[in-house]
């Protein structure tokens, strides 16, 4: 049985993990480095590395960033933001990441996946999708959750998948640093259409949500921020308690 993974997952602006509610009242938490070994160390499966600074001179400072945080930790890692292009996505996988993720410019061009997929193979790329509920449909969104769209949440990530994703990781943006659980039954479904494996993320706010995210909502992996970055529960202690309740996790 493939073990359910647990996620850390770290917003970087300026070389800073910043964590803010329904993607907005960004602040600093810690530093990018010293957070990810720490995570290494206490049991994370994973970690995803989204860099949020937009300009191509913040897309420069991360690339040097990926390359120390390659060097600090032996886990794999997962990188995002601003990830437009194949050589965007070689200069970070170069630099150390294990895996890349592509979210607003695969929306734009959903060509990009294949592109990236069939130069470095589909285990490489990972689809990020944020999207919120809007009279019962789920809306995907771009440019950091500021974009509305006018593409559906299960269409894009089947068209993803279709087109050589390795992973969808699905954002519920309604759920997003609530710490009030995750969307279940959203991850169940995409369980059910996709063939690949769903990354659970926003909403995580005790132990209960991550066992119901990882069995109701049939998700690979959970992926959380806020309940990690301020220490609310240590992954270790959320291990233990996940194999005490049966889940098949990595200790």
């Amino acid at each position: 049985m493939v073990s359910k993974r647990i996620i850390p997952c770290l917003d970087v602006k300026d070389g800073q993990v910043v964590k803010g509610i329904n993607f907005e009242g960004l602040r600093e938490v810690g530093d990018a480095v010293g957070m990810g070994v720490q995570y290494a160390r206490d049991g994370a499966d994973e970690l995803v590395y989204l860099d949020i600074s937009a300009t191509q001179e913040g897309r420069r400072t991360f690339a040097a960033l990926v390359e120390r945080i390659a060097l600090g930790i032996d886990i794999p890692f997962t990188v995002g933001g601003g990830i437009g292009s194949v050589e965007d996505a070689a200069r970070l996988l170069d630099a150390g990441a294990d895996k890349i993720s592509v979210n607003s410019a695969a929306i734009k061009d959903p060509a990009l996946i294949g592109r990236i997929a069939a130069k470095y193979g589909s285990q490489f790329v990972v689809v990020a999708i944020d999207a919120k509920c809007i009279d019962g449909r789920w809306t995907c969104t771009t440019h950091g959750g500021k974009r509305l769209t006018d593409v559906e949440l299960f269409s894009w990530a089947w068209e993803a998948q279709e087109r050589g994703a390795g992973e969808i990781l699905f954002t519920s943006m309604d759920h997003d640093g609530t710490c009030a659980g995750y969307a279940d039954a959203v991850y169940a479904r995409l369980a059910e259409e996709l063939s690949i494996p769903v990354i659970a993320s926003g909403g995580a706010g005790s132990i209960e949500d991550i066992r119901r995210v990882l069995t109701e909502g049939r998700a690979d992996a959970a992926l959380a921020a806020s309940i990690f970055h301020y220490g609310q529960i240590p992954i270790p202690t959320l291990k233990q308690a996940l194999r005490a309740s049966g889940i098949n996790v990595r200790i």
